[in-house]
């Protein structure tokens, strides 16, 4: 099946007004049309192929949209200036006032802080649970329920989503699956699995050169017209747009993200393997020792392996802190945020990218202070990096 998707993004082809194998870019802001009523038609949705305003959509825009529809098996895509400008119209557009949503308590910090303070404002309200006990998430369900919403594979903790499962009950009660794909893009794909919207940020994998902030949601035609529609469409009205010279540069990164993903997979498998032999406790699902290995299993597309994603307790933050320092260092790597960068990018989240999340609540789903994320690279040399990396966990007692 993914062979399919992979070829059916690099058979699209898409040539410049002056015939150039890259797509000409739309640095417009609006477009003129010749006849009023085919504005007023394009005002109305009527129509296809007119551009009206780039805040509703761009030639550029249009592009991407289709090579990431293409990628993730679903009708249409909406490209957006940010992951969370892709996870917040999604919501609303879904939920109104006493509307309730069922979420993986191991999420984004992000999506977390929208869901928990947020939405509250409108009277939308979440229960966080444990997405991996699917009896737990089916008791969590009320008659208010219109979302169940998880990550493939959750950040930070690495948690494995039973999509299928998942798919299954949202079918049972008439809820919309949304399922959060940033961390596993190629390797899962969750329409294909049962899943009815699929997020990606394209800030991480996607792009790749951490140089663009992004977000796509991907779905039915119904519903990505929704989220554009003029007058009620959330896309629309809330108005994160992407920027039409950063949405032809993430077209340009996609044409590599399988190869990349494929070297992103390698490097971490060999690394997680290695520091299992060695003693460290490692949380990564290509491990037979990770709850959900033989699940991602079932899921993925084997070719493109268990993904870059993997983690490890350091204990506490004051030894998290002197390990990610001397990485640093030792140009193994940046400690920073995010993820999907050529180099390895490491940070301790609890006190970072889920630092949203209250301590109490961090404690009770196991996220400890000093658990350190990392985005495996593509370095060349994998055998050299793990060397490099056992030295610094030998010299700051970890090994």
């Amino acid at each position: 099946m993914k062979n399919k998707a992979v070829n059916e993004i690099q058979d699209l082809q898409y040539f410049g007004e002056f015939g150039g194998v890259n797509p000409s870019i739309s640095d417009s802001s609006t477009y003129t049309f010749l006849a009023a009523k085919s504005m007023m038609d394009t005002f109305e949705g009527t129509t296809e192929g007119c551009y009206l305003y780039s805040r509703h959509s761009s030639p550029s825009n249009l592009y991407l949209c289709e090579a990431l529809a293409a990628m993730e098996g679903t009708e249409k895509a909406n490209v957006a200036a940010s992951g969370m400008g892709a996870i917040t119209p999604t919501l609303f557009q879904l939920c109104g006032a006493g509307d309730h949503i069922v979420c993986s308590r191991t999420i984004y910090g992000g999506t977390y802080a929208f869901l928990k303070n947020f939405t509250p404002r409108f009277n939308i309200s979440t229960s966080f649970v444990d997405i991996t006990n699917l009896d737990i998430v089916e008791s969590a369900i009320t008659k208010k329920t219109k979302v169940l919403y998880c990550e493939s594979v959750s950040n930070p903790l690495l948690e494995v989503a039973d999509i299928p499962s998942l798919s299954k009950l949202a079918k049972k009660y008439n809820l919309t699956l949304v399922v959060d794909n940033t961390f596993s893009p190629l390797s899962i794909t969750p329409k294909l699995l049962g899943a009815d919207i699929v997020i990606h940020s394209l800030t991480k994998y996607i792009n790749g050169t951490s140089d663009t902030v992004a977000g796509v949601m991907c779905g039915s035609k119904d519903f990505i017209d929704s989220l554009k529609n003029v007058n009620d469409g959330a896309s629309m009205l809330l108005g994160p747009v992407m920027d039409s010279l950063r949405s032809a540069s993430v077209l340009k990164n996609m044409r590599t993200l399988h190869i990349r993903m494929k070297k992103h997979s390698e490097n971490a498998l060999y690394l997680a393997q290695k520091f299992e032999q060695d003693g460290i406790r490692i949380m990564y699902p290509g491990l037979e020792s990770h709850p959900q290995h033989t699940l991602y299993k079932s899921m993925y597309n084997a070719q493109f392996g268990f993904g870059g994603m993997l983690a490890f307790d350091a204990g506490t933050l004051e030894k998290a802190d002197e390990l990610m320092e001397l990485m640093q260092e030792e140009k193994l790597g940046y400690l920073a945020v995010s993820l999907g960068f050529y180099k390895t990018l490491f940070n301790a989240p609890g006190s970072g990218t889920s630092s949203e999340i209250p301590e109490n609540e961090q404690a009770a789903m196991g996220l400890s202070e000093g658990l350190i994320r990392f985005s495996i690279g593509l370095d060349n040399d994998i055998e050299r990096t793990y060397i490099n990396m056992k030295k610094c966990l030998v010299k700051v007692g970890l090994l």
